[in-house]
């Protein structure tokens, strides 16, 4: 049996690899088999098909029928999936509890205390480095947001005004808690219009027609997008971090001095 390279690639999703995926959907296709007869179906080598069937048991995609010779049965595509999901939150739930109990650890404290007498010793034109890919560049971009003391300041896209938005509408709201005051520029559209009002409430936007990407933090720390998000694929995303006051400062500067006269938002947009 020929199954599409396209739906193999499509299982990782179920946590399969290519191996248990021919397996699987050979399966599938016959109800009930042996180990010999799936390694033929599959092309699959005899000699990894019984541990990859030993495999797919424990993962609850197939049953071991009673008998001899022994044969095997596939759990239903959907039944599958659910297992998996619920797999999936449990390890999650158990990970996530066992970051919350060291969160309250002493080793947390110690590892703080490292890092911090660590960043004394070094020198500040050595805190920088590039961030590739855009989920690790916004998970930096929300460390700095948590971090900020006294004044965020963003140039975004469009498009960018919305994923800020969906991803740091938390970390805004308890940066505006603490005082610090956000300001944010970027091109108002009809297809960003519908976070204004939400996002206003955290940070003072302004419409500008410029694409730059940038945040400065107290100015002091800087993180810049080298790409247009237009034509770069988020995984291709390439940003450059720098704690450096006399650059940042100086290009937080020269955003002031630009803020006074970009376009306030229209009224229109803010009901």
């Amino acid at each position: 049996m020929l199954v599409q390279k396209d739906l193999i690639n499509k299982l990782r999703y179920f946590s399969l690899n290519s191996y248990e995926s021919k397996i699987w959907t050979a399966l599938l296709s016959r109800g009930v088999s042996t180990a010999g007869e799936l390694s033929d179906i599959a092309n699959v080598p005899r000699s990894r098909s019984y541990d990859v069937l030993e495999s797919l048991e424990k993962k609850g995609f197939i049953i071991i029928k009673i008998g001899k010779p022994i044969k095997y049965i596939a759990v239903a595509p959907e039944e599958a999936l659910e297992r998996v999901k619920k797999k999936i939150n449990n390890t999650a739930e158990k990970q996530t509890k066992m970051l919350e109990d060291f969160k309250k650890s002493e080793l947390l404290d110690e590892l703080n205390l490292l890092h911090k007498t660590g960043i004394e010793l070094v020198d500040p034109s050595d805190l920088s480095g590039s961030l590739k890919g855009r989920s690790n560049l916004y998970a930096h971009l929300e460390y700095m947001i948590k971090n900020a003391n006294h004044s965020i300041t963003i140039s975004t896209t469009s498009k960018g005004l919305v994923r800020k938005f969906e991803e740091f509408e938390r970390a805004f709201k308890k940066a505006k808690e603490k005082g610090v005051k956000i300001k944010i520029a970027a091109p108002i559209t009809k297809d960003n219009k519908k976070v204004l009002n939400e996002l206003s409430k955290y940070a003072e936007i302004r419409h500008t027609d410029d694409k730059s990407r940038f945040m400065v933090v107290d100015g002091k720390d800087i993180a810049f997008m080298v790409a247009d998000d237009e034509k770069v694929h988020p995984t291709y995303d390439v940003g450059i971090w720098v704690n450096t006051e006399f650059f940042a400062s100086s290009l937080e500067k020269m955003f002031n001095e630009c803020w006074r006269n970009l376009k306030t938002i229209p009224s229109e947009s803010k009901k």
